[in-house]
């Protein structure tokens, strides 16, 4: 039996496919590579070289691998590009995932964890937000992923697939161990750009909207260590496993800081002062958004190991010095 991770070669799948194989399990892969890296899957794991919208090929491996499982990463994830192309968003990360859910109802798969995002509440009426408050997403992107959240709710009613529906808040740092980190060239993550621009990487940093409603003006974000988001994939799926009900639970610490505190931490740990520029707003973010995850950790038992900023930029940075000489 196989658990098939999709978009196991990008930045939160590759920390997801390490955990799985160290705890034992069988794992194919399947990326098209489009801002994955091939290098980045951890051997020991099956590459699979494809789309998820291709159910030729899903169907295929799901037979071939007796797949259990499926954890679901791969989909588009800026915010202000999805407000200039909503099609395209709709496509990758709601058309291409009833795809894949389709192919896992079709191929008996057990269970079926997908990568959802805090982006779906929008702008919340309070802090920190819990599951069951409104649902208000305010992008295309907040948007294509709920709609895949509801598909996938009613695909497991009617035919009884086990899921998990894992919102993340703001996902940063890099495994400890330092195999595999945000490396997508131009992201967009707070810590990865504030890192670069602190190694020289970016003349400097923007930062978008200085007029929001909270302490510095600045927006307010629940960032939460890669490896710790991916240990709440492992432990839910033991959960579903062992016959739990099906869940839509947030991943976050319930702790928010601003964009002008996480820069102050970066030039903290990096010992350098760079340059910053105050912008204008842009399309789509919400002003805070914080996390309350005690659904995660009553239900599945995870317990974070890796909450701390400053760690969580000491392992950015490391990564990212370990990216420089790899190009160098």
């Amino acid at each position: 039996m196989a658990i098939l991770v999709t978009g196991g070669a990008g930045y939160i799948g590759s920390h997801m496919v390490h955990g799985l194989l160290a705890g034992g399990e069988q794992v194919v892969v399947l990326d098209n590579l489009t801002t994955g890296f091939e290098w980045a899957v951890a051997q020991g794991a099956k590459l699979v070289v494809g789309d998820i919208a291709d159910q030729a090929l899903v169907g295929k491996l799901i037979a071939e691998h007796h797949v259990e499982a499926i954890i679901h990463f791969a989909g588009s994830i800026v915010v202000p590009e999805s407000v200039s192309d909503p099609l395209g968003y709709y496509k990758n990360n709601t058309v291409n995932s009833r795809a894949l859910i389709e192919c896992a109802v079709k191929g008996g798969v057990k269970h079926f964890i997908f990568s959802s995002t805090a982006a779906v509440y929008g702008n919340p009426e309070k802090v920190p937000v819990g599951e069951d408050d409104p649902i208000l997403p305010v992008s295309p992107y907040g948007s294509s992923k709920l709609m895949t959240e509801i598909m996938l709710r009613d695909a497991a009613f009617a035919h009884g697939l086990s899921y998990g529906i894992l919102r993340y808040f703001n996902v940063a740092g890099a495994d400890p161990q330092g195999r595999t980190g945000q490396s997508t060239k131009g992201a967009t993550h707070l810590i990865k750009v504030a890192v670069e621009t602190a190694l020289g990487r970016r003349a400097r940093m923007d930062v978008f909207g200085t007029n929001y409603p909270t302490p510095d003006g600045t927006c307010l974000r629940d960032y939460i260590h890669v490896t710790d988001l991916t240990q709440a994939h492992a432990d839910l799926l033991a959960y579903l496993r062992k016959g739990g009900a099906s869940v839509t639970a947030n991943c976050g610490y319930g702790r928010g800081f601003s964009v002008l505190e996480v820069i102050q931490t970066v030039k903290k740990v990096s010992g350098v002062d760079f340059k910053v520029e105050m912008s204008e707003r842009r399309p789509g973010d919400p002003a805070q958004i914080i996390a309350s995850s005690d659904r995660i950790r009553a239900l599945s038992g995870w317990k974070p190991q890796y909450d701390d900023l400053s760690v969580i930029v000491g392992h950015a940075l490391a990564w990212e010095r370990k990216l420089m000489a790899k190009r160098n």
